[in-house]
């Protein structure tokens, strides 16, 4: 049986956790957790762009005719 995602992606819950933590102090830049999830996000974002790219160039020339045609 597969796993069933999550409603939301990693992504999304990183972004509200860093909102949370940057409101509730009043030095954040000095949080050492805050930072570990701001690269938790960035680690994420380059995840999902590299995706993106590997599908764009995986498809070629038959993705870029495919949405012309339709």
């Amino acid at each position: 049986m597969a796993k069933t995602r999550a409603q939301e992606s990693d992504e999304v819950k990183l972004k509200k956790k860093i909102a949370t933590k940057t409101t509730s102090h009043s030095k954040p830049e000095g949080d050492a957790a805050l930072r570990s999830l701001k690269k938790r996000l960035k680690r994420e974002q380059r995840k999902r762009r590299a995706l993106v790219q590997r599908k764009k160039r995986a498809a070629g020339s038959k993705g870029a005719a495919a949405p012309a045609s339709a």
